[in-house]
């Protein structure tokens, strides 16, 4: 049985924009990056012996990355991975260990990966990082083809590293912790050899990286971006994350304040669409179904499955149209141009945030999706933030100095490096604060006690 602690790990064309980045931001903060094209999904076909041996891998300026997956991966963790790793220009590679491409992760996520771990025996990789979450980190664990990447990556001095109970759960028992300092959740951290066992969110010791937990994953996925590219590519990354503007910007401001609580457990929709900045739909759904929230992702494309801006795969609970059967108490919509834009094509969700605002029930959006509900007349006398390259196309009153501007039955933010604060003021704000700060020691979020 796990203790309480361990169960939090494991519970889901634009206008023409104007890229002035806002004061807040360095001068060499990009304030978005490009996303890449989405498309298909390569599934690979496993035609490689998983003992075969190591190979060469031929001369390439370009970084080979490893993200294992397995059901119950926390999602957070092998998402962000991917995601900044990709934005940085590394080639990622997620491999299921399971029989299916399609794994669900901790808190109830469909992701497919892009390979079976089988097809990635003989490859050379410049990083194996292993995504935690319970009971995930059992299963890369037991498996032996990753086990014997690993291994030889560690060997053969290339870079490893793992974040949340990865350390203490897969990496100790196959020894490659020795000789190392090595950080991880802190339900696990009693696991670790006390003279080897560490608190830093991320410790880097030799050719190893650890971390501790979802709220450290931008900055466990920051390191790698430093040690394959160098300093300055990521001090860029976290311009394009917004990583740095935390310590400038009010957490979250909220103005002509209503109460959001039910006689019932809160239903929330979150649209999901070809294009959508994957990392926000992940982290949104995470976060409040750890709360008990009931969330359902909803496709408004064709099919169930929809590929994000950095080319991963998730599928959604539903179809919009299947969704639009019930009532939600809230509807959020992630950023990214691409998706936004197509979120904003569909009738069927158009005529459900017209629903929400009649019936004052509550809506929002975060990054790019703020100029969506312009469109949609869903800001008219409201006070909003969002994304710093469209903030300016806002008419609205606009909040800049905030991660999170809550408006009465209105909530927004600015991005990526804002979700997680986004997230948690949805918990502030349905259950109290107590509930909000649960969640954030959970996944190892510094956030104020009162």
């Amino acid at each position: 049985m796990l203790s309480a602690s361990k169960f939090l790990l494991s519970p889901t064309s634009l206008p023409a924009m104007a890229l002035r980045p806002p004061s807040y931001l360095p001068a060499r903060c990009a304030p978005y990056s490009r996303p890449r094209p989405f498309g298909s999904v390569a599934r690979a076909t496993p035609c490689l012996s998983a003992a075969a041996t190591p190979v060469s891998s031929p001369p390439s300026t370009t970084k080979k990355v490893l993200v294992p997956i397995a059901m119950g991966t926390e999602e957070m963790e092998a998402v962000i991975l991917a995601g900044v790793l990709r934005r940085a220009g590394a080639d990622v590679t997620l491999a299921s260990v399971e029989d299916e491409l399609e794994v669900e992760a901790s808190c109830g996520t469909h992701i497919v990966a892009d390979k079976p771990i089988a097809a990635c025996a003989d490859q050379v990789f410049d990083l194996v990082a292993l995504p935690g979450g319970m009971p995930g980190s059992v299963r890369l664990r037991d498996n032996k083809i990753l086990q014997r990447i690993t291994v030889r990556q560690a060997e053969e001095k290339r870079l490893y590293g793992a974040i949340c109970a990865a350390p203490a759960v897969v990496l100790m028992p196959w020894g490659l912790h020795r000789g190392k300092k090595v950080t991880c959740h802190p339900s696990f951290i009693g696991d670790l050899p006390t003279f080897r066992a560490v608190e830093s969110n991320v410790q880097v010791s030799g050719e190893l990286t650890t971390s501790r937990g979802p709220g450290t994953a931008f900055q466990f996925a920051l390191s790698f971006v430093k040690q394959l590219f160098g300093p300055h590519a990521a001090e860029d990354m976290e311009c394009t994350l917004m990583a740095q503007v935390d310590a400038d910007l009010e957490r979250s401001t909220e103005v002509n304040k209503v109460e959001w609580s039910f006689d019932h457990n809160p239903q929330v929709l979150i649209p999901i669409a070809n294009g959508l900045e994957e990392m926000e739909i992940i982290m949104l759904a995470d976060i409040l179904r750890r709360a008990s929230i009931n969330v359902v992702l909803a496709s408004v494309e064709k099919s169930t499955s929809i590929v994000g801006s950095q080319l991963m795969e998730i599928v959604a609970d539903k179809c919009i149209l299947g969704a639009s059967e019930s009532k939600y108490d809230l509807i959020i919509l992630p950023g990214g141009p691409a998706g936004a834009e197509r979120l904003h094509k569909c009738k069927i969700l158009q005529k459900l945030l017209e629903e929400q605002k009649q019936a004052d029930r509550m809506y929002g959006g975060i990054g790019y999706s703020p100029l969506i509900l312009q469109r949609q007349g869903l800001l008219q006398d409201k006070k909003a933030t969002a994304h710093p390259a469209i903030v300016n196309q806002l008419t609205c009153q606009v909040i800049d100095r905030s991660k999170v501007v809550i408006d009465g039955n209105l909530i927004t933010g600015k991005g990526l490096g804002t979700v997680i604060d986004f997230s948690l003021a949805i918990i502030r704000k349905f259950f109290g604060h107590g509930r909000a700060k649960l969640v954030a020691n959970g996944i190892v979020f510094d956030y104020p006690k009162s």
